[in-house]
């Protein structure tokens, strides 16, 4: 009888973690809008059948044309052009969030903004700020750094010259921005430690990515923290990088966190991070130039097949995965009571 007890427990434990390495749909997942002079890379990424809810483009005005289905977030990178920044953040009339200030631990050369404490914090209160109250009542970001001592240590400073031209104040905020480049774990510790430090911020990952790995390593990473980022709670939003071509990427990341192949079909990495084959997103399937609209709203591949009602599709894939959630649930709790 024991042996049965055990070999049942062993079964309930299986589906368990079936039930939880299936895709399941999130409204967190975003899109990291790369320019590119390929139209039809965005009109599948972009579609009504996909997972992605938002994006951002590291500027304050939209790369994309307006969709119901794809919310865009302005950015002002840095202090350089505040005064037109601002202008063209107050002419999104739909956004309800900003970004501010891209990697300001970092230097220009690799993206980042590279901005003092002292300069961000005083740019921070002066022009950010004002976009928080009335007629704006926008929620802002503290700025995203890179996932580093370098990035906390400019946390640390940035508060501190915050208290000190505004005290009692300080940088009030409503979200967190941050970055990660490397493995699942360090990527989960970096997270935990800034919760610790900012616990009562939701935290956007406008950035994570895992560097220079093969296919099938990115592909475990990407689902891996998938799951993850979608369970935890403090997190908010979360975007990869990146939306190019494997042609166009490289470097310090490698061309394997590419979302399309060399002539812009999807890689296996897009269709997890879309909604997989449910969403009707296949290897290979290339977007139509134009970005033609189907009667939905959403935008049609070339071959028709992300087409389709989106409240349908987004709808079922919710309550699978509700479902799915409960036999978890289940599965647990008869585990624990016969083990």
């Amino acid at each position: 009888m024991f042996d049965l007890y055990q070999q049942f427990l062993s079964l309930l434990l299986f589906l368990a973690s079936l039930a939880l390495s299936q895709s399941t749909t999130s409204d967190k997942r975003g899109l990291v809008y790369i320019s590119t002079s390929h139209e039809s890379d965005y009109s599948l990424l972009t579609s009504s059948n996909s997972d992605l809810t938002w994006y951002y483009n590291w500027a304050p005005s939209p790369s994309l044309r307006s969709q119901d289905n794809i919310a865009f977030v302005p950015l002002i990178h840095g202090i350089s052009n505040l005064n037109s920044d601002v202008r063209a953040v107050k002419r999104q009339s739909d956004a309800t969030h900003l970004l501010t200030f891209n990697e300001p631990d970092g230097s220009t050369d690799t993206g980042g903004s590279g901005i003092s404490p002292s300069d961000a914090a005083e740019a921070y209160i002066n022009f950010i700020l004002p976009l928080r109250s009335n007629p704006h009542n926008l929620l802002i970001s503290l700025p995203a750094t890179t996932g580093s001592p370098r990035g906390l240590t400019w946390l640390r400073d940035f508060n501190t010259s915050c208290f000190r031209l505004n005290p009692g104040e300080g940088c009030p905020a409503d979200f967190l921005g941050a970055h990660w480049y490397g493995s699942f774990a360090a990527m989960a510790s970096w997270l935990g430690t800034l919760h610790v430090i900012y616990p009562d911020l939701p935290i956007w990952l406008t950035e994570f990515a895992l560097p220079q790995a093969d296919e099938d390593a990115t592909v475990q990473f990407l689902n891996q923290s998938m799951r993850f980022l979608d369970e935890l709670e403090y997190v908010e939003r979360y975007s990869w990088f990146g939306s190019l071509r494997r042609s166009d990427a490289g470097g310090f990341v490698g061309e394997n966190v590419a979302l399309l192949d060399d002539s812009g079909g999807l890689t296996q990495l897009a269709v997890e991070y879309l909604g997989g084959a449910a969403k009707g997103f296949e290897v290979g399937m290339k977007g139509s130039e134009g970005g033609t609209t189907g009667s939905d709203g959403g935008t049609t591949g070339s071959d028709g097949g992300t087409t389709g009602s989106d409240g349908g599709t987004k709808g079922s894939a919710a309550t699978i995965h509700g479902n799915r959630r409960l036999l978890v649930m289940f599965v647990l709790c008869v585990a624990g009571l016969i083990a």
